[in-house]
């Protein structure tokens, strides 16, 4: 017989039985995720960062997972230029596509000027706004790696 814990502080030994199990799984249905994370940063003058794109190829994917620049650096093309080289490494790679999330709130109007739609929508998250998923298919480029 199983029995179910619920624990507010699980350790990361216990954690990685789910992972990758899962994991497991999904590989035999879908081939590795061969996920491979990087980051592209904005820096200052110093050479300190200031802002900057996270991101990771899954597949034949890219997620974007953050994407943040500082008020003073917003609507001078920087934020653009990050989205633009991500994609442009993507495609290098052998992506077909982006995804990423993003608030009410936070970026909704920038990301669909760049060409992302909307294929999902989360009513109340957080609560009195939504959430966004967003994707955006790259353009097939020739020598890309596999």
């Amino acid at each position: 017989m199983c029995s179910l814990d619920l624990e507010l502080s699980p350790r990361s030994e216990d954690l990685r039985v789910i992972h990758e199990g899962l994991r497991a799984f999904t590989d035999s249905y879908a081939g590795p995720v061969n996920a491979r994370p990087f980051a592209i940063f904005v820096r200052d003058q110093d050479g300190n960062v200031v802002g900057g794109l996270e991101g990771e190829l899954r597949w034949t994917w890219l997620f974007i997972g953050y994407l943040w620049l500082p008020e003073s650096l917003r609507r001078h093309g920087l934020g653009s230029a990050l989205l633009a080289q991500a994609e442009a490494f993507a495609q290098t790679q052998g992506c077909t596509g982006v995804y990423l999330d993003t608030l009410e709130f936070q970026a909704l109007s920038f990301y669909e000027r760049h060409g992302y739609n909307i294929y999902g929508v989360l009513d109340g998250f957080p609560p009195a706004s939504r959430r966004f998923h967003l994707q955006k298919r790259l353009a097939k480029t020739s020598g890309a790696a596999t």
